[in-house]
Order: structure tokens, then sequence, then C-alpha cells
């Protein structure tokens, strides 16, 4: 099973507590069919806009064993305030760039 990080809009933590993020993982449905279920190690938010600490907290992810680092669908889709990131494309590349060739990154949970 893999290990996967979870980074979350910071805007949404009131309104969110990231069930379904957590059921989709544990179930390796939605953005986890290539993975199939994952064992989540670290749920934390960008750091807020415009989302600068999402890459060191990416790493610290990594470095806690993340292989894979999904951004929540607060971040790509507006879930649950209906207003996706202006940022989103930017950390999501960003992420990738630097540490693309070491792991997996998911552009959403569910």
């Amino acid at each position: 099973m893999k290990k996967v990080g979870i980074i979350r809009c910071q805007q949404t933590e009131d309104l969110c507590g990231g069930t379904t993020c957590f059921k989709v993982a544990e179930t390796g449905k939605i953005a986890f069919q290539e993975t199939g279920p994952v064992e989540v190690i670290g749920f934390v938010s960008c750091g807020g806009c415009p989302g600068k600490k999402a890459v060191p907290r990416a790493k610290m992810m990594m470095d806690r064993g993340a292989e894979v680092i999904a951004f929540a669908s607060c971040i790509k889709n507006g879930n649950p305030i209906g207003f996706p990131c202006p940022h989103a494309d930017t950390m999501i590349d960003v992420v990738k760039i630097r540490f693309g060739k070491d792991i997996q990154v998911l552009n959403h949970t569910h």
C-alpha cells in the first residue's frame, strides 16, 4: 500500500474536515483508482494564499514516507466553497517540477 500526503486549501479548514478525501484514499476510488487504497500519512494546508508553503510541505511529507502527493479537491475544484484556487495550477506544477520524478502527484482527490 502506497503512502500519500494530502495538501488542502487553508481557506476551507473551517468548512471541511477532509472526510471525503480520507474515504476515497482508503478505498482507492476516484483520483486513487490508479494507486489503489493508500495510507494517508499527512493532511496539511497549502499555508494560505498564494500557496507558497505547498512545496516545503510536500517535501516534509515525502521525508515522512509519502510516495504520492495529492492536492485536495478544495484546491483544484473549489469544493466546498465553489471557488477553485487561482494558484492551483502553479502549486501543482511547481511540486511536479521539483519532485515529480520521485513521486506521483495527483491534482485532485474526489
